[in-house]
């Protein structure tokens, strides 16, 4: 494809999403005024399945396909920096050297690090009764464990890190989203319909699907944040051109 067929393809495209775009802004409500009915149909919604956090009901329940297409590019893009870092042939693995750390650093790093991770977890299991929910929960988790490489080293960071579990991990939690999204046409519904009880309002059980849904996100964000880390640090720390440079 040459880059003027790029360039009209482009445009087209750009053309047609600016369309619907414009199109879509003469059926919005009046701005500043006081009908909203949108919000006000996802609040009743949300309420009527148990749900107090209005946004994990959007996320995991009215709109849970669209979260599944999200989940979707999350994945593809930790499978392509997989494959576009994997170690080549003209590439040597070498040990990190430890490095000095001072030690008000690596006693704020160590104490900050299981708090860190237990607040990513608590984000991640009150996702469907307080903001926040398995992306948030999910990335504070993943980025808590490399305080470890900021106070103590990397070597350090990679026992708690194994790469390969993690992906697995990521793999795992995927299927699991997609596994509960088919349980729901199974049940006789749709797929990723909500056919779990509903549960009692603002308790850990509530909302049907919402908690385990927002639980599969959470593993999956983690993982794939924590594998993404860990290719890119690989690069700069580990691997080496074959003739040292």
């Amino acid at each position: 494809m040459t880059r003027r067929v790029r360039l009209i393809v482009l445009a087209v495209g750009g053309a047609g999403l600016a369309a619907l775009l414009v199109a879509a802004c003469f059926c919005l409500p009046g701005f500043g005024g006081d009908l909203h009915p949108y919000g006000e149909r996802v609040v009743r919604a949300s309420l009527a399945r148990r749900t107090a956090n209005t946004i994990a009901s959007v996320n995991f329940d009215q709109r849970a396909f669209d979260t599944l297409g999200e989940m979707s590019i999350l994945f593809a893009s930790v499978l392509g920096t997989v494959v576009l870092l994997r170690q080549t042939r003209d590439e040597q693995r070498a040990e990190p050297e430890p490095e000095e750390v001072a030690l008000p650093v690596r006693r704020y790093a160590l104490v900050v690090l299981p708090v860190a991770v237990l607040t990513g977890l608590y984000v991640i299991a009150h996702g469907q009764l307080s903001p926040g929910g398995g992306f948030q929960g999910g990335v504070v988790v993943a980025t808590a464990l490399h305080l470890l490489y900021l106070g103590a080293d990397y070597r350090a960071l990679e026992r708690i890190r194994p790469v390969g579990s993690y992906e697995a991990g990521d793999a795992l939690a995927a299927s699991a989203y997609l596994v509960l999204g088919l349980a729901g046409a199974v049940a006789g519904t749709a797929v990723l319909a909500n056919f779990l009880p509903y549960g009692t309002f603002n308790t850990l059980s509530s909302g049907g699907t919402v908690p385990l849904l927002n639980a599969a996100i959470g593993m999956e964000v983690a993982c794939a944040v924590v594998v993404l880390l860990a290719r890119f640090l690989d690069q700069a720390v580990e691997i080496e051109k074959g003739d040292g440079k």
